[in-house]
């Protein structure tokens, strides 16, 4: 029997489809302030609360003007209004094919799931309702956003107050699932388990094996044999 009780997925390129949207949507908010940024240094701070994420690439890449808080308040905004939209409006927006079958396997076998995410909780609930996830509580036990706690990733507060509130006593019985690189220091830092990294996001297999997951995957559903043996 599993020792598992609580699995935790980030959304965006784990359990949601992401076709590059998010990083294009996070450049083109820049580009509204006339700035420019390389599509791989967005892809590196995938993962990362929006509005750090910003500040590092500014105080990286316009130094200058990385310590306006201002103006990294309206470019942030920017990025939370373009997201939405996006989100309420996309077509395509839907969960990877396995994504509810694999909550609803875990589920079976008395396993939580949580959902966290480096997007605020207002882009958080956009996706959520369009996936009709919102009312899915026999799917999903617990989701909490990167604007829900003083430090997130790669800072463990996030998972901490998942536990907290589900509550799960050991990190040792938790697995993070994640695409990046901020993904697996979030399941380190929280003493999880297992980290489970996917390669259906920000980061190829051969980029994320540089950061040392437990194990990567290319599909949910190979998840579930890990979780029996944990």
């Amino acid at each position: 029997m599993s020792s598992i009780q609580l699995v935790v997925f980030d959304i965006a390129g784990t359990t949601v489809r992401d076709k590059g949207n998010v990083a294009e949507t996070f450049m083109a908010a820049f580009q509204d302030f006339g700035f420019e940024m390389p599509l791989n240094e967005v892809k590196k701070v995938m993962g990362f609360r929006k509005s750090e994420a910003i500040a590092l690439l500014m105080q990286k890449f316009a130094p200058d003007q990385g310590g306006d808080e201002i103006l990294l308040d309206r470019i942030h905004t920017r990025f939370v209004d373009r997201m939405i939209d996006f989100y309420r409006n996309d077509e395509e927006l839907a969960p990877f094919p396995n994504t509810e079958a694999v909550f609803a396997a875990l589920r079976e076998k008395g396993i939580r799931i949580a959902l966290n995410t480096g997007f605020t909780r207002t882009i958080t609930d956009t996706i959520l309702h369009r996936l009709r996830w919102d009312d899915r509580s026999e799917l999903i036990d617990q989701v909490i956003c990167s604007d829900e706690v003083i430090h997130a990733r790669p800072y463990p507060d996030m998972i901490e107050v998942l536990m907290n509130d589900l509550g799960i006593d050991s990190p040792a019985n938790v697995v993070k699932v994640g695409d990046t690189e901020v993904d697996v220091e979030e399941g380190r830092n929280a003493a999880c388990g297992k980290v489970v990294s996917v390669t259906t996001g920000a980061y190829t297999r051969q980029q994320l094996e540089a950061y040392h997951p437990d194990f990567i995957i290319d599909d949910l559903r190979q998840l579930l044999p890990i979780i029996e043996k944990a």
